[in-house]
Parts: C-alpha cells; structure tokens; sequence
C-alpha cells in the first residue's frame, strides 16, 4: 500500500525519492516494534548526509528564499531611515529571530513532538488530544485550534508562489529596466506551467530540487560573505543590544517593523511538517551545517551593503551579486523559488488528505502518482483553485512589495497555535512540571503574540487575503465535521441494534441468495440502514454478508497486523473493522485479502458492495443553521463518490437512495 505523508508534508524533491524510501523503511520498523523516534537514527552516515542533503532541498525551500525580499521589506515597510544604528538593529532582529525561532523553538523543542514519527499541525493536534485527559469543552477548543491553524496555512499556500517566483523574477528589472514590464507575464508563466505539470508527480518534476537548493545556499554564503569581507563592521549586529536599543529607540514604529523582519522565518513550519520523511537528525544537520550560515551570512552581507550604500535597499539580495552574476543569479533564484512553491503545494494536498482521513473535508479526487514512494499524491481541484488564486494574486499584486504586506499574518498564526498545541503536549506526553511548560512556551507565545500583533496591522493592506482564505476553509472544515455529526445521528435513529436484527432473521428466515454482499457502515453500532431498506423491499439476502466500517485514527500510520478486526455475529454475518492512520489510504482489495487470511472467502470478483446514498434535505437542526446545512448538502453531493475514494470496481455496487432530514 502506498502510505502518503502528510501533514501540512511539504514538497517533495529528487533527493526526496531515496528519502521517501529510507523513511518508508523507518515506518515499517516501527510497525514491526522497533524503538525508532527520529528517522536518522540507525542510519549509516552517508545515508543521513543523504536525507539532509534531501531535506534541503524540501524543507529549506520556503526559508531559504526569503533573503530575495525580508530584509528590503523590514526598510520598505517600516518606513526606518537607513542609518547605521536602524541597519545594525533591524539586522540583529533578524539574527535573534532567526536563533530564537528556528534554531530553539523549532529545531530544539517543536521537533520532539513526534506522532510515531509524523509532525504538522494536524498531526500536533491529534497528539495533544491523543493523551488529553480533560473537560471535553478543553478538548473541543484544541480541535478549534488545530483546524484554524491548518486553514491558516492554505492561505500560506497561495501567497508563497506569488511572492517567491515574482520576488525572483524581479530581477530582471536590476539587470536592465526594459524587462520591468515583462515581469508580472512572464511569473504567470512560470506558475501556470508548475501547476500544469503537477500531474506528472513530484519524484519526476523534482528531480534536481535537492541539488539546486545545495547551491542556493551555497551561492547565499558566498554572496553574503563577500560583502562581510567588504564592511566587516556590519558583524556587531550578533550582538542583543543592537536590537534591544532600536526597539526602544523607536517605540512602536520599530515594533511594526517587527511584522517585516519576521518574513525571515515564513518557512518554519515546513521544518515540523516534513519530519516524517526526514527524521529530526537529518532536519537538524541540514540547518546547522548549510541552511542556517548560508542565510546568516547572506543578510550580514546585505547589511553590509546598505551601510556602505544606503541606496542598495532598492533590491539589497541582486545588488548584492557581481555585475556578471546578474543572469545566471535571477536563473537560480526563479528555481529556488519554483522549489519553495512546490514544497507549499505538495503540502497543502497533504493537509487535505489529512483533513480528508480525519473527517474534516469531504472525499476528493487523490491521485497517487508514484506506486513506490511516500507522500507522492496529486489532488486535482486543489490544484487549480491554488493556481487561480496565485495567479489573481500576482495580478492584483503586481509586485513582491505590495505582497509582502499580505504575507506573513497567516504563518504567525499557525506558530500562535502551534506553540499551544505543543504546550499541551509537554504537559501530557513529555511530563514537563506546569512551571517548566509555562516557561518555555510562555516565552515563545510573546514571541509569536509579538510577531502576530504587527502582521495584523498589514489586514488593510493584504493581510486580508490569507484571513479571508483561511475564514473560508476553516468554515468548510468545521461545517463538513458538524454536518457529518448530525448526518451520523440521523442515520443512528433509522438503525436498530444487531441483536434485534439477528433475533429478526431467525424468525423470518429471509430467502437467501448465492453471492456475498459487503454493506459499508459508518460506525460500528447497529444495522446499516441500506441493509435494512434491502430487506423491507426486496425480501431477500445474500448468502454470505459483511458490514464494512473503516475508521481512521488519530495515529499516522497503523501496524499492519492491527489493521482488521472480525467479529463473527452470526452464520456467515461478519463485522469487519478496517483501522487506517490520517497518512494511509484505504483500498479495499487490501482489506478483503485480509479477510481471506482469516478464513473468509471474500473475493472481489464476486462480491456486491451496497452503500448508501443520502439525498440531505435542510430543516434547520438546532446545532446548524440552515444555510450552512445547505452548504453541508452542497458538500456531500459533490464529494468523490467512495467507489473510486476506496477503489471499489464501479459495476460491482449498489447504491441505495435514502433521504435525510438534517
């Protein structure tokens, strides 16, 4: 079975094909009962050196850009003369966010919060839950959280490949004004094309993300030592005071400078997502060896320019690159950011199969484009409505600038929630004493209320866009949960008990059928309500019958030998309980070989499969009001049908119509 990643799960490169499949090897020893919690571990070195060099070339992609636009946007933005103390200060801020966020709260404490190896808000969220012995009112807020976070970060989704690609190819305009026009087409081209060619699969169209990004880094240090070497005074911003000093020198105009710096760190949150196919170890390695200096040096170097030229804050990253660099420099910046934009696109169709498999979006259409490695899903309607929305933005936008101002609150955000999940955590799960969680997560949720409070003040000037997307999925997620809710309940009340429905057929002794019939169930309680209708109207039963439920849990990935449970209700009625993780697909020829191994002839071949299909008539339940019950309906009629969801052969099932009042 192909077991795609997820989370949040973001990109997927070249280097990432080897490192789905040295991943996959982690997940299957755990599966077999091996103690293995970071995925490096047990790994020769060459084979982490590999799955770091592979994370690079994933993880990196969104944080690695960022010096094309950060540093020019904290000036831009905030409005800061260029003084030698704003320089040396807002550079000193970029420095400590950089070590305060990234190197300890991600790369030191976030990263242990492992769900059997997978990280990513949704994941964070069934971990905090998993071991949560509280109120449920407690419960249902983390649920509230964990959604809005992974709403938030669809929004993310949409501003990343805007804001990379135009940022790249607006250098363009730094080698020669004449291009300045072509700018806006020629970024819609280059989006359009790497939304097409999604269908082809990540393994192929990424065959030289890791490698590319290796040089990226590479280039940025070179780059930004250069410039060191030229003004080596620039280096005294390591120092706290600097940023300290230009807080209180500048009172809350150097505060909303705050929104802009934080543009540095946009891509943390890939770190977490994309542990499963790396593992913390090989995560970590690739940051301290190459991601972190190569950024550090690059944005002293910029620093170290505008204090010798002010002037440079026009575009600080090209003006930074040598006369003759220009080309094959803006040539490297558009792929790196093509990469950046592939990592957040292959991690939005992650959140939704999560969100797919944990019942909070109906079933859409998800295309496996490899047979062999981990993560390699392709979601069509995701697809297009992310490249509609990038194209408007970059249309509407027109430049890296005026998108700035829309990125970032969505990120801070998800960093808000995911320090709460992760305090939950600490607490429940890693035993941390309330005076230790308190401290360490209290100090970063300043830090995030922080950036978050001066990202808000861009929502008139863009900021609105990644809220109103975010508002929108989060809308539809907690819509499609509550309406299933009520839809179950509905369903529920037209059931009866098995043992009543047992005690049934032996005192009408139905005439029975030759063939096997497989009745799909939402929940293990009670007869399903097609089965019933079946035999109200048609007096007849199969000979040999199943009641299918197939459950997701709130664990990544599920040891194979736990998967089925059979339950043997009476002569030739089975009930089958298929147990999958949010990063499994279910399919249901794995599930009948299963049934076979226990001794059960299910054979696909010969097998009806009856599934309900419910026609949802409004009524305004208490719990809903009617528009969102109608947008519930709207939903479930164009949901994926669970025959291709579960790939069940199409002349083989019969749907059964049932009306529902909701």
């Amino acid at each position: 079975m192909t077991t795609p990643k997820k989370g949040v799960d973001l990109g997927l490169s070249g280097a990432r094909v080897i490192a789905s499949r040295l991943s996959y090897r982690r997940r299957s020893q755990f599966k077999t009962g091996s103690s293995q919690n970071d995925g490096s571990s047990g790994h020769h070195q060459d084979s982490l050196l590999f799955l770091a060099l592979g994370a690079l070339g994933v993880v990196y992609g969104d944080i690695g850009t960022s010096p094309l636009y950060a540093l020019r946007e904290s000036f831009n933005h905030g409005g800061m003369p260029l003084t030698p103390d704003n320089i040396l200060g807002i550079l000193s801020l970029v420095f400590w966010t950089l070590l305060l966020i990234i190197c300890f709260k991600y790369m030191v404490i976030i990263l242990r919060a492992d769900n059997k190896g997978e990280g990513g808000i949704l994941s964070l969220m069934a971990l905090a839950l998993k071991n949560l012995s509280c109120s449920p009112q407690r419960k249902s807020v983390l649920v509230v959280l964990g959604l809005i976070g992974a709403a938030l970060l669809y929004g993310d989704g949409v501003i990343t490949p805007a804001i990379s690609v135009l940022s790249a190819v607006e250098g363009l305009k730094v080698v020669t004004p004449v291009f300045a026009p072509f700018v806006v087409p020629l970024t819609v081209v280059i989006i359009i094309g790497l939304f097409i060619f999604q269908f082809l699969g990540t393994g192929r169209i990424g065959v030289v993300f890791g490698p590319i990004i290796v040089v990226w880094f590479i280039v940025l240090g070179v780059l930004g030592l250069s410039g060191i070497l030229d003004n080596p005074e620039v280096l005294r911003a390591v120092g706290p005071h600097y940023a300290i000093q230009f807080l209180m020198n500048n009172g809350f105009a150097g505060l909303l400078v705050l929104g802009s710096v934080f543009l540095v760190v946009t891509g943390g949150e890939a770190l977490y997502a994309d542990m499963g196919h790396f593992g913390k170890s090989a995560i970590r390695w690739a940051w301290f060896a190459i991601g972190m200096p190569g950024l550090t040096l690059n944005y002293f170097g910029q620093g170290a320019l505008l204090l010798s030229n002010p002037e440079a804050i026009s575009n600080p990253f090209y003006l930074l690159v040598p006369s003759w660099g220009l080309w094959p420099m803006v040539l490297l910046a558009t792929a790196a950011t093509v990469i950046a934009s592939q990592a957040l696109i292959s991690g939005v169709f992650s959140i939704t199969r999560q969100a797919v498999q944990l019942g909070y979006c109906p079933r859409l259409s998800i295309i496996h484009t490899s047979s062999k490695e981990i993560g390699q899903i392709y979601i069509p309607f995701i697809n297009w409505a992310l490249m509609l929305g990038v194209v408007w933005l970059v249309i509407s936008f027109k430049t890296s600038s005026n998108l700035a101002s829309a990125y970032g609150i969505a990120v801070t955000g998800t960093m808000v929630i995911t320090t709460i999940l992760a305090y939950e955590v600490s607490r429940k799960i890693w035993g941390w004493t309330l005076w230790q969680s308190v401290g360490v997560f209290g100090f970063f949720l300043l830090i995030d209320l922080a950036f978050f409070a001066t990202n808000v003040v861009k929502v008139m000037d863009g900021g609105w866009v990644p809220l109103a997307i975010g508002a929108g999925i989060y809308l539809l997620m907690s819509t499609w949960q509550s309406g299933r809710k009520i839809l179950a309940q509905r369903l529920k009340a037209r059931s009866i008990p098995m043992v009543e429905f047992i005690q049934k057929l032996e005192v009408e002794k139905p005439q029975r059928v030759p063939g096997n019939a497989i009745y799909m169930s939402g929940d293990t309680w009670g007869v399903p309500v097609p089965l019933l209708h079946n035999l109200k109207h048609n007096k007849v039963l199969h000979s040999r019958l199943a009641l299918l439920t197939i459950k997701t849990k709130d664990v990544p990935f599920v040891n194979p030998d736990d998967r089925i449970q059979i339950e043997t209700l009476a002569p030739d009625l089975y009930r089958i309980i298929a147990l999958y993780g949010f990063m499994e697909t279910p399919k249901i020829k794995h599930i009948l070989e299963a049934c076979r191994e226990a001794g059960i002839p299910f054979q696909v071949a010969d097998t009806t499969f009856v599934l309900g299909r419910e026609t949802l008539i409004p009524t305004g339940d208490p719990t809903m009001s009617v528009w969102r019950e109608k947008v519930f309906a709207f939903m479930a009629r164009n949901a994926e049908r669970p025959t291709n969801f579960f790939k069940i052969p199409p002349n083989q099932v019969i749907e059964v119509g049932i009306q529902v009042e909701i």
